[in-house]
């Protein structure tokens, strides 16, 4: 039988490679009932928090905001890493108050806690265009909405326990952190930053083709006909929206993958000096220090 390249999944879309070089990972670690007096905050941790309400209702306390009530599937996610708190109460509590030991009476609140991490960290935050705190209110009433069918199948699991859930609630937890971020965008919430360019149907190739090939010769002409767009038209779009020049990218793009082969690998300076695309070990070396603000070296004897 001969072979239909058609059946077959073409390149992958620049989201999903992304996703995939800052080896973004979900982590579920909380699946308690809260009763009583409690207050949490998990915040600060250098991850990306989340609260899912199970069952019940809890509080939102957000600096600059007024206390928002949260309600059974309601999901709350801290782009930034923000400190926050949740509690049983509308009134604030104090700060002393904040993760200690609840008092075990009155109503029953079910909160499930995660985070969601980059495991290979960038310079320049994949999430800076989003807001402090994204509250996704429930959508019961929407039965195909896409994170309502993912939190009713992660609650599902939780409550059965069966073989294997333990990967099962943390691979749903990393897709609705992949549909939180469509839906905003869906929304019209983001129109600037890495990732609004990487909904952008033509910076999105040349982001994609950075991210895959970053050895490559890439000159600001090349990248544009990934784009499929003039060279000054390519340069301004991908400036403005990005924040930085198509060039200036592809460097901190190079070395925060240098650094992370740097950690990860036995490769010696020079190998990775090539996969970066540098023939000269030196040029490499002093692109990697003005940077990163250090050296190649440092990296693996600090």
């Amino acid at each position: 039988m001969s072979e239909n390249p058609n059946i077959y999944l073409s390149d992958p879309d620049p989201l999903s490679v992304l996703l995939t070089r800052l080896d973004l990972k979900a982590e579920v670690y909380v699946n308690g009932d809260f009763c009583g007096t409690w207050a949490v905050d998990t915040g600060g941790s250098r991850r990306i928090p989340f609260h899912l309400i199970g069952s019940g209702s809890a509080w939102l306390h957000f600096e600059g905001q007024e206390s928002q009530e949260l309600r059974s599937h309601d999901l709350v996610v801290f782009p930034k890493d923000s400190h926050h708190v949740i509690s049983n109460s509308k009134t604030a509590p104090l700060p002393e108050n904040v993760n200690t030991a609840m008092s075990n009476d009155g109503d029953v609140t079910n909160m499930v806690c995660g985070f969601f991490e980059f495991r290979n960290p960038v310079l320049f935050p994949l999430l800076e265009t989003l807001p402090d705190v994204l509250v996704l209110k429930s959508k019961l009433d929407q039965g195909n909405n896409p994170i309502e069918l993912l939190i009713s199948l992660m609650l599902n699991e939780l409550q059965a326990e069966r073989p294997g859930f333990y990967t099962a609630i943390d691979q749903m937890a990393f897709l609705v952190f992949v549909e939180v971020l469509r839906q905003q965008m869906d929304a019209g919430e983001i129109d600037k930053g890495l990732l609004g360019a990487l909904f952008d149907s033509r910076l999105g190739k040349a982001l994609n083709a950075i991210h895959q090939r970053p050895e490559s010769s890439w000159t600001l002409e090349t990248l544009a006909e990934e784009a499929l767009m003039s060279r000054s038209t390519f340069a301004d779009a991908f400036s403005k929206k990005v924040g930085l020049t198509p060039m200036k990218y592809l460097t901190q793009w190079r070395m925060t993958q240098a650094r992370h082969l740097l950690q990860t690998t036995q490769l010696s300076v020079a190998q990775i000096a090539e996969k970066s695309g540098y023939d000269s070990e030196a040029a490499f070396r002093k692109a990697y220090r003005n940077t990163l603000g250090e050296t190649p070296g440092s990296v693996r004897t600090g």
